[in-house]
Order: structure tokens, then C-alpha cells, then sequence
């Protein structure tokens, strides 16, 4: 490895704690990363030279103090910035090594609230995310995302000067707030997750890099707040889902239905952390939040060794609950289809029907995709073709396109 690659790998893997670190010291999460940036270019110039330390990690901490240091004092506003970090700041020395590993906790724990604060627009929580926590570059992002480099970029700008002008603190909330900053921070984690496990766009079905980003994070956070139930059920929920991704696709990248899927390339390991997760999320007399039912939905898919061996009553009541405490057309449109496992397809047709008239759905391309699939089953084949073409013209995936496509000639030969 050369010593750019390996302050490359180094930077990755530590600047989330870095930036946190940095942040708590001056309280602005972009100055924060920019500190971190010359650190990073501090490494670059002088690693080459002196050799990759011992401690890298520690190396780029204490030059990123050092420099926040330098910065706070050149402030015109000392004596005022002074008193926020603390008075002992004034002769302090950056340590040799990161500081108490708790302190770590806590400085990324704060970060993450901060990354994901609701003053931020989905998109820019998502972004931002990626950024600070994840570590990725601006162009992995706009890659990963399908998204122009540049709108990315801006983004980013944006989401930091909103949280400066929003005077967002950094900290972690207590009290009222805590619980709806904590459903932002999940959420956020949920989607980038999700972008990956069945990408919205391109010409790729699967994108596993968000996929372990978005797992790497809710380790991260269950580890942060363990007594936080639904952390526990997100962490579970990806885990689980994250179990299929090898048998997800096949050689050529095309999507492979469930029903299909080769159960045996399922990962053992991941779906045992998330069985060891979806314990920990069971909170003591009190009803599962909905990370937590999404997670045993998943684990009910775990535990067939077959497709056949489904337990789809269960999986029915289940999408019951999560309705019940959820309400979402997209959670009724996948009760009906673990409906129409159990009581059969005109039991789930009936409650799709019913779906037409949402106006969410209007565009959700699995709602004809459904429909389709529950018309095939009862022999409805020409309706059946209809909607399966119907649902390949709404999706923007190419991948899917092509499936749905394959799905509705199928019914012609």
C-alpha cells in the first residue's frame, strides 16, 4: 500500500471522529470538517516523508485539535468562544492519542443528532450523513445517488449553513425532542439502506455500498444508545434484509424474486446478529415499534428454509400491527400481498382494489406489479399482462423494467 492509499484508508475509517471531536470544540459541524481536511492534507504532506505513524488515527486527531485551537483563538471573539469550550482550552495541548473512548461516544453520537436534525431536508440529512459519518466523497455520493457531482456538492453547503443559521447545538437531545430527532436520525439511516437494497433509479438493482453504510451506521448508533429499543429493531431489520443481497441477484445482475431466490446463499451470520438484535429490541411490557415488526417480518422470511414453509399468517398479522400503529398505503399494500398468501389471491385483490384510489400510489410502480401478480394467479391473464406493463413503464429502474417486462411476456407463452 502506498502511503497516499494508506492515508486514504486511515482518513476513512477515522474521520467521523475526528469531525465529532473537532465539532465539540467549535461547535460548527462544517468548520469541523474542514479542520479535518487540512489534517488530512497534513498527512499527505508529511506521512511520505516520515513514515505512516504507529497511531494514525491519534496523528490526525491531535493535528485537527491543534488546529481548532489555533482557530478559536484567532477568533475576534475569544474571550466569548473561550467561555463556551471551556476556560482550560487556553493552555491546552492537543493529547498524543484520542482522548477517553466514552468522550468518542459521545462527540459521535452528537454528530449523527446534529447530521440528521429535521431543520434539514431529507435529501440533505441523507447527504450529510454520508459525508460526515460515512465518509464518503462528494463523488461517491453522486455516483451512489445518480446524482450530478456539483448539485451534491451544494447540497452539502447548504445543509451546513442551515444548521449554523438554525443555531442547531451540538448535542444530544434529552427530553420531548429526543424522540423525534431519534425517528430522524433512524429514518435517514432506513432510506440510505433502502436506496441500496432496491435502488430507485439506473441501471443497477442493487447498490451494496449504501447497503453497508447504512448497516455500519445502525451498528454504530445500537452501540451508542443500547437502551434505545428501536435502534435495536432498525439494526435487526438491516441485518436480516442485508442476509439476501447475495441471493438477491443473479450472474448477469438481473433481480431474483424471493420466491426464487437460493435461500442457501442467504448470509447465516448476519441473520443471527439480527435474531441477537431483534431480542434486544423487545422493550419490557412495552408494544414494538415499527422498525421492530418490520424486523420480525423479516425474520419470519429468515426462519422458512423454503419459500413454501412461509409463514404468511403470521407475516398478515404482523403487517396488521404496523398498520395499526404506522398507518402507510405501502404497509397495506404489502399486507395484502401476505393476505393473499394466506387466504389466497382474492382475498389480497380485494384489498389492493381498495388501494387504487390513494393518492401516494399513484405512481408507486409495485402497486400494478401487485395487482399483476395477484391477476395471474387467477388466471386473469390479459388484465394480468396489462398491469405488469403498466408497472414497467412507472418504475425509473432499468433492472426492474426489464423483470416486469419478462413477467408480462411470460404470461404470453
Amino acid at each position: 500500500m502506498t502511503t497516499a492509499s494508506a492515508v486514504e484508508a486511515v482518513f476513512r475509517i477515522e474521520s467521523a471522529r475526528i469531525i465529532a471531536g473537532v465539532a465539540r470544540m467549535v461547535r460548527d459541524v462544517g468548520i469541523a470538517e474542514e479542520i479535518a481536511q487540512d489534517a488530512l492534507v497534513a498527512a499527505l504532506e508529511q506521512w511520505p516523508e516520515s513514515g505512516v505513524p504507529d497511531r494514525p488515527g491519534a496523528w490526525l486527531t491531535a493535528v485537527a485539535r491543534r488546529r481548532a485551537v489555533d482557530l478559536v483563538r484567532r477568533k475576534e471573539n475569544y474571550a466569548r468562544k473561550l467561555a463556551e469550550v471551556g476556560r482550560s482550552l487556553e493552555d491546552a495541548r492537543p493529547p498524543a492519542e484520542p482522548a477517553d473512548p466514552e468522550d468518542i461516544d459521545d462527540d459521535l453520537l452528537r454528530l449523527i443528532f446534529t447530521a440528521c436534525h429535521p431543520v434539514l431536508s431529507t435529501d440533505a440529512r441523507i447527504t450529510l450523513t454520508l459525508r460526515l459519518l460515512g465518509g464518503l466523497t462528494t463523488e461517491e455520493i453522486a455516483r451512489a445517488f445518480l446524482t450530478a457531482e456539483p448539485t451534491v456538492a451544494q447540497r452539502i453547503v447548504r445543509a451546513k449553513r442551515s444548521l449554523a443559521r438554525a443555531g442547531v447545538p451540538f448535542e444530544v437531545p434529552y427530553g420531548p425532542d429526543r424522540a423525534a430527532r431519534l425517528d430522524s436520525v433512524l429514518e435517514v439511516i432506513y432510506l440510505i439502506f433502502n436506496e441500496g437494497y432496491a435502488a430507485t433509479a439506473g441501471d443497477d438493482w442493487l447498490r451494496p455500498g449504501l447497503c453497508e453504510d447504512a448497516l455500519r451506521l445502525s451498528r454504530v448508533l445500537a452501540g451508542l444508545m443500547p437502551d434505545e429499543p428501536e435502534v435495536h429493531g432498525l439494526a435487526a431489520l438491516l441485518e436480516i434484509q442485508a442476509s439476501r443481497i447475495a441471493a438477491r441477484t443473479g450472474p448477469d445482475g438481473a433481480p431474483v424474486l424471493l420466491a426464487d431466490q437460493n435461500r442457501t446463499r442467504w448470509n447465516r451470520l448476519l441473520i443471527r446478529r439480527g435474531f441477537t438484535a431483534l431480542a434486544r429490541a423487545a422493550a419490557p411490557g412495552g408494544r414494538p415499534g415499527p422498525y421492530a415488526l418490520q424486523a420480525a417480518i423479516a425474520a419470519c422470511h429468515a426462519q422458512a428454509v423454503r419459500y413454501e414453509d412461509t409463514d404468511w399468517r403470521t407475516i398478515a398479522t404482523l403487517y396488521g400491527q404496523l398498520a395499526a400503529l404506522a398507518p402507510s398505503p405501502v404497509v397495506e399494500l404489502n399486507r395484502a400481498v401476505a393476505v393473499s398468501m394466506a387466504d389466497g389471491p382474492e382475498a389480497g385483490l380485494a384489498l389492493v382494489d381498495a388501494l387504487a384510489s390513494e393518492p401516494a400510489l399513484k405512481e408507486y410502480h409495485l402497486l400494478p406489479s401487485v395487482r399483476g401478480d395477484l391477476l395471474a394467479r387467477l388466471g386473469r391473464v390479459p388484465e394480468a399482462r396489462e398491469e405488469f406493463e403498466r408497472a414497467a413503464a412507472l418504475t425509473r429502474n432499468e433492472r426492474e423494467r426489464d423483470l416486469l417486462l419478462a413477467r408480462a411476456a411470460l404470461l404470453d407463452g
